[in-house]
């Protein structure tokens, strides 16, 4: 199995940008958890960070052309404002696990909005770090049951 975890803006700030939210733990700690785990479970993992909507958009077709099985992702503040996301998951229509390390549900008013929701088979919010990992077991689970 082949999934790409891919994390948009200030993600690659974890540990430093509000820990009292998101947790002390470096983004460098996450890749090495998600790393360790897939690598446990058998699963071929890429793991992707950008700033940017477009290279986002970028990387989610790629996953399309590398035959990738599932996808994990938090798109970070784009979760709120991209319909591009959105299209790009819908247009390489693999499945994919949305994932949030705080709970959005009790943020503000306009974290409750997510525009890629419509195209995951799941989200996973609040969890922390390991929400990744949980996203992991989905993918694989759906995967098995097919």
């Amino acid at each position: 199995m082949k999934i790409v975890v891919i994390n948009g803006p200030n993600l690659n700030m974890l540990g430093v940008r509000e820990p009292q939210i998101y947790g002390s733990e470096s983004y460098s700690a996450l890749e090495n958890m998600i790393s360790r785990y897939a690598s446990e479970r058998g699963v071929e993992v890429g793991i992707y960070q950008s700033n940017h909507e477009g290279a986002l958009v970028d990387r989610i077709q790629q996953a399309w052309r590398d035959r990738a099985d599932g996808i994990v992702m938090n798109p970070g503040a784009y979760t709120h404002t991209s319909v591009a996301l959105l299209d790009a998951l819908k247009s390489v229509n693999i499945p994919c696990v949305e994932v949030h390390i705080s709970d959005l549900s009790k943020r503000e008013p306009f974290r409750q909005i997510s525009y890629v929701r419509e195209a995951c088979v799941a989200t996973i919010t609040g969890h922390g770090l390991r929400g990744y990992l949980e996203a992991i077991d989905i993918l694989c689970n759906l995967q098995s049951a097919e």
